[in-house]
C-alpha cells in the first residue's frame, strides 16, 4: 500500500531547539537556519521549532513594542530566502512567532515550506497563572476575525483550522504549548479530521517532576488520537530571570515515545509511520467518536523529502512482544504471569473443579503452563499436589526432556504419573494398517492424539481440568495437531508468543533460586515436538529446522496482527531488524509464516478458551475473525 506517493509509508520527524536571543530575532533566525541545516542533512520532512523561538518566549514587555513585531518579519524573510535552496526543497519548517493580525497580536505557529509561508495557526489558550502572564501580550485564536492575513506580500491562510497536507501522507495540525494541557486539545479535533502528525511549538519552564508529567502527556495524546506527536520546547538562552528552560524534545507515535532529549541543545529525529497509523485508524474507529467534528481548511504542500526516496528506519526493533527495559521486562513478566494466574484461578472457581491435570514434557511450553498451574493453586490456597502431571513418553522422547519434566514436577511439589504412550500406538498403527516406521503426519499426530486422550480421559477420573500448553506462536502457525494438543479445557498460553514465553521461564527462574537450574535446562534445550525419532547422526527433530526462527515468526505475527502491513513491508522490516540473518532464510520463513497463517485458520476456528495477555490475540471470539477455509494467502 502506498501513502499518497510514499512508497514506503515513512516519513521523518525531526524537532530542534536551537539557542534563543530573546528581543533579537536576526539572531534567532541565524540560530534556526543551523537547525535548518542539520535536518536537510538529514532529509527530515518536517521541523518543528519551539514557542516564539523567532522573538525569544521571554521577551516579556518587548512584544509590546514595534521594533521587536517589525524585526520578527524581517527575520522571517530570511529563513524565507534560507529554504528557497535545493537542498532545502520539500522540508516543512514550523517555527513560533510573534504575528499581528486583526489588530492584535496572537502567539502563532508558522509554517513555511519552499521559501513560502503555508499558513500560519494561533494559540488557542493562554495561560495567564502562577508564573505565566501570556494574556498581558497576546490575544487567544478565538478573537481572530480573519481567515487569512498578509504577510511578506502574501496572503496566507490564518485560523486553528488548517492541516497542512503533502503527497507524502503528511497531514499536519498544529498547536501551542498549554493548548496540549487543557481538557480538549484543539489537536483532538484534527486528529478526528485526518490529521496524522500534531506538532506543538511549547516554551515549557522546567521545575521539579514537571518533564515525566510532560512526557506522558505527549505520550497519551499521540495514543488517544492514535497520530505521532511531535514537540519542540525552549531551551538555551531564554531568560532566567524566574525560570529555567530545559530544551525538551520529544516525538511519540501511538503511545509510545520514539525519540527524546532533554538539557541539550539541538534536534531530534524520527521515523513515523503514517501506513500503522492510518491502518490503526481504521481497525479502532472509535478513536474520534464523540469529538466535535469541526471543518478544516486543508492546505496544500509540496512533496517532502520521503517522497522522493525510499525511507525506512535505521533500526527496527527485532522483539516487539518483549519490552527493551530491564526493568520493564521483569515488571511486564510479573504482570503476565498474574494475568495467565487470574485467568486459570477464576476458571477453577467458577467450574468448581479441584483438580489440574497437565501433560509436561520438559519443554518450554508445558514448563511455563506448569509454572502457572502451581501458582494458582498457591493462590487459591490449595495443595500443589492437587495438580497431576503426567510425562508421556514416545518415539522421539529424549532423555534429557524427561528427565527435566521429571525434575521441575518434584521440585514443585506436585504429583505426577509416567504413561509411555509407545505400546498404545503401536496398537493404533495395527489397527489402521500404518507401518511404524513410516515416519509420516499420520505416525506424528497419533502420538498427539493419544497423548490428549490420556489427559482427557485421566481428567475425567480424576475430576479435572486439562490444561493447555500451546503457545501463540504456535496457534499462528497451526504448528498443532487438530484435535491433539490443539485441543484442552483451558488454555493459559494462547496469548504468549514463543519469543516471550521464553522470557517468562527465564524470568520464573530468576524468582524462585530453587528451579533456577532446570529452567535453564529446559531454556537451552532445542525446541522440538519430539514426535519423531533421532535420525542417522544422532540429531533430534527440530521445530525451527522446519518452521524457521520463532523470532521471525513472531517478528511477522506482531506486524500483521498490529500494524497490517502487506508482506513486501514486514520482510523488508524484518531485514532491517534481523541485519545476521541470512536473506534467503528470512524470505523462506516469511512465506512460510503467510502460508501456514492463513491457511491454518480452521484451527483456530475451534480453539479453547484463554486469556488475552498483550494487544496481539488470536481468539475467533475476540482479536480475529476469518473464515475457517481461507487458502493459503501469502501477501
Amino acid at each position: 500500500m502506498k501513502i499518497g506517493e510514499n512508497a514506503t509509508g515513512f516519513i521523518k520527524a525531526a524537532a530542534g531547539s536551537p539557542r534563543v536571543h530573546p528581543g533579537e530575532p536576526m539572531k534567532n533566525a541565524a540560530e534556526i537556519c543551523s537547525v535548518i541545516d542539520q535536518a536537510e542533512a538529514l532529509k527530515a520532512d518536517v521541523l518543528v521549532l519551539p514557542e516564539l523561538v523567532l522573538s525569544g518566549y521571554t521577551a516579556a514587555d518587548l512584544f509590546l513594542r514595534a521594533p521587536l513585531l517589525e524585526g520578527v518579519l524581517t527575520a522571517l524573510e530570511c529563513i524565507k530566502d534560507h529554504l528557497k535552496r535545493p537542498e532545502s526543497e520539500g522540508l516543512i519548517v514550523v517555527l513560533g512567532a510573534p504575528i499581528r493580525a486583526d489588530g492584535r497580536l496572537f502567539n502563532c505557529a508558522v509554517f513555511l515550506q519552499n521559501g513560502r509561508v503555508l499558513g500560519i495557526v494561533p494559540k488557542s489558550h493562554l495561560p495567564n497563572y502562577q508564573e505565566f502572564y501570556e494574556a498581558r501580550w497576546f490575544s487567544p485564536a478565538s478573537e481572530a476575525v480573519s481567515s487569512t492575513l498578509e504577510l511578506l506580500g502574501d496572503t496566507v491562510p490564518f485560523g486553528t483550522d488548517l492541516i497542512f497536507e503533502s503527497a507524502s501522507g503528511l497531514a499536519i495540525a498544529a498547536e501551542i504549548c498549554e493548548d496540549l494541557w487543557v481538557a480538549q486539545p484543539p489537536a483532538t479535533a484534527a486528529a478526528a479530521a485526518g490529521a496524522n502528525v500534531i506538532v506543538n511549538l511549547s516554551a515549557s519552564n522546567e521545575t521539579a517532576g514537571k518533564a515525566k508529567f510532560r512526557r506522558e502527556l505527549v505520550r497519551l495524546q499521540s495514543a488517544r488520537s492514535m497520530c505521532a506527536y511531535v514537540y519542540a520546547s525552549s531551551g538555551e538562552g531564554e531568560s532566567t530571570t524566574d525560570l529555567v528552560f530545559s530544551g525538551h524534545l520529544l516525538a511519540a507515535a501511538g503511545g509510545r515515545i520514539a525519540a527524546e532529549s532533554i538539557w541539550q541543545t539541538g534536534m531530534i529525529s524520527a521515523n513515523i509511520d503514517l501506513e500503522r497509523i492510518e491502518l490503526e485508524r481504521i481497525r479502532f474507529r472509535s478513536f474520534a467518536q464523540g469529538v466535535e467534528a469541526k471543518p478544516c481548511r486543508r492546505i496544500h504542500a509540496a512533496p517532502t523529502p520521503s517522497a522522493r526516496s525510499a525511507l525506512w528506519p535505521a533500526k527496527v526493533d527485532p522483539a516487539p512482544f518483549i519490552p527493551k527495559n530491564a526493568e520493564r521486562r521483569r515488571e511486564r513478566a510479573r504482570e503476565i504471569l498474574r494475568m495467565q494466574c487470574a485467568g486459570l484461578t477464576e476458571r477453577l472457581r467458577k467450574t468448581g473443579i479441584a483438580r489440574v491435570v497437565i501433560g509436561v514434557s520438559g519443554g518450554l511450553d508445558s514448563t511455563l503452563a506448569l509454572l502457572v498451574a502451581a501458582a494458582a493453586m498457591d493462590e487459591l490456597g490449595r495443595p500443589r499436589s492437587d495438580i497431576l502431571g503426567i510425562s508421556m513418553p514416545g518415539f522421539g522422547t529424549s532423555s534429557g526432556t524427561r528427565a527435566s519434566a521429571e525434575a521441575l514436577m518434584r521440585g514443585l511439589g506436585i504429583e505426577f504419573r509416567t504413561i509411555d504412550i509407545r505400546p498404545a500406538c503401536r496398537q493404533h498403527f495395527a489397527d489402521i494398517g500404518h507401518p511404524e516406521d513410516r515416519y509420516d503426519v499420520v505416525f506424528e499426530n497419533a502420538q498427539a492424539r493419544e497423548r490428549t486422550q490420556i489427559l482427557m480421559d485421566v481428567a475425567n477420573a480424576v475430576g479435572g481440568l486439562v490444561l493447555g500448553t500451546s503457545d501463540m506462536s504456535e496457534l499462528a502457525l497451526g504448528w498443532a495437531t487438530f484435535n491433539g494438543d490443539h485441543m484442552s479445557m483451558y488454555a493459559v498460553n494462547a496469548g504468549v508468543p514463543k519469543t516471550l514465553v521464553q522470557y517468562l521461564v527465564r524470568v520464573f527462574g530468576e524468582m524462585h533460586p530453587e528451579l533456577e537450574e532446570v529452567l535453564a535446562g529446559v531454556l537451552a534445550t532445542e525446541i522440538s515436538p519430539e514426535l519423531l525419532p533421532p535420525d542417522a547422526a544422532g540429531r533430534i527433530q527440530s521445530t525451527e529446522a522446519a518452521l524457521g526462527p520463532y523470532a521471525l515468526h513472531d517478528f511477522f505475527l506482531y506486524h500483521v496482527m498490529k500494524s497490517g502491513f502487506a508482506r513486501a513491508k514486514i520482510e523488508t522490516l524484518a531485514a532491517i531488524a534481523f541485519p545476521e540473518v541470512d536473506k534467503a532464510l528470512l524470505s523462506k520463513t516469511a512465506a512460510t509464516f503467510f502460508r501456514r497463517f492463513y491457511a491454518q485458520q480452521f484451527k483456530r476456528s475451534s480453539m479453547p478458551d484463554g486469556p488475552k495477555i498483550g494487544s496481539v490475540a488470536l481468539s475467533p471470539r475476540g482479536d480475529l475473525r476469518l473464515p475457517s477455509d481461507l487458502g493459503p494467502i501469502e501477501s
